[in-house]
């Protein structure tokens, strides 16, 4: 159950006509840190797709496997990132880009999150 909601919040990611494709790898009670859940995915951005401002209730590692994404939170420079390299969100970030970098391939990464158990992973930001 924990990783189909996981899955059914991050599908809002995408927005647009495209949807990311969302695959839920493995998530995990933290049994020495009270009330909290690790849960890990990855994500497919088709080329060209962006996702929608928001923010996440958790700690999000992010290390992409193939392509390159653009990553921004808010007050920060968009960064470009390759396979091989990795982006770190706050609980507290707003997510303002989010975007494959390339029109002609998709990318792929894996996110690993640290949150609050049954809190949602993705929440939009109007």
């Amino acid at each position: 159950m924990q990783r189909l909601l996981l899955a059914a919040a991050l599908l809002a990611f995408a927005g647009g006509a495209r949807a990311a494709t969302v695959t839920p790898v493995y998530a995990h009670d933290l049994p020495d840190v009270a009330g909290k859940e690790g849960a890990m995915l990855t994500v497919v951005l088709a080329p060209g797709e962006t996702s929608p401002v928001h923010r996440h209730n958790a700690d999000v590692f992010v290390y992409v496997l193939s392509g390159a994404i653009v990553m921004q939170v808010k007050g920060g420079a968009p960064e470009t990132l390759h396979a091989g390299q990795t982006f770190y969100e706050a609980p507290s970030d707003i997510h303002v880009v989010g975007s494959n970098a390339s029109k002609t391939r998709p990318a792929k990464f894996i996110a690993f999150f640290v949150k609050d158990k049954g809190a949602p992973a993705v929440v939009p930001v109007p």
